[in-house]
């Protein structure tokens, strides 16, 4: 079973297309215009073991606030089209990553209700030129679209740049686990027998 998707989306805003394996091996090319951002995907993939192909066109120009929702959007519908009927997944998973002084923890439930839940200060306002309040952002539209309640809890942290890429790493972690089979899972994780 090829458990992997290819998702575009095209608006006045943005030009997206993105590739994801799930069963990958961390494999990461990812251009989207706007760097940190570009790190925070590379992160993503190579701790979640995730094959990723992003290319991202938007208005930057503007600002990069429509490039990062929109690929958190494409991204969410490419997941939620790669994990198809649901069948054997784990569903839940929740990691706590270390990055220096920075703590972060992601609980991830693929329940087929769209949700974040994102409590992530961090001291800046920017790093580099990315606008740090765009970290939320990315999660709550990959959650919606991609079908699934997530949490993404700031447990220590006082460099900006620390905190996001711990978020990351630790959204991609607990992504991998909540995805993966279990051969002791027979048909959909759920007591209503649906996800």
């Amino acid at each position: 079973m090829t458990r992997s998707a290819t998702v575009s989306r095209k608006t006045g805003e943005t030009d997206i297309t993105i590739t994801i394996d799930l069963d990958g091996s961390g494999k990461v090319d990812v251009e989207t215009g706007v760097g940190f951002f570009d790190h925070m995907l590379c992160a993503f993939g190579r701790h979640g073991l995730f094959d990723l192909t992003v290319r991202a066109v938007g208005d930057t120009q503007v600002d990069d606030h429509h490039t990062v929702e929109d690929v958190g959007i494409v991204l969410g519908q490419a997941v939620r089209e790669a994990l198809g009927d649901k069948a054997g997944i784990t569903r839940f998973a929740d990691v706590a990553i270390a990055m220096d002084e920075s703590l972060v923890q992601a609980a991830i439930d693929v329940s087929g209700r769209g949700q974040a839940y994102v409590d992530l200060p961090v001291p800046t306002q920017k790093v580099g030129t990315f606008d740090t309040e765009l970290a939320e952002e990315f999660f709550i539209a990959f959650a919606r679209d991609a079908a699934l309640t997530l949490h993404v809890r700031e447990l220590a942290g006082s460099n900006s740049h620390h905190i996001i890429e711990t978020a990351f790493k630790a959204f991609g972690r607990a992504l991998r686990f909540a995805c993966e089979l279990d051969p002791r899972v027979i048909g959909v994780p759920s007591t209503k027998g649906s996800l």
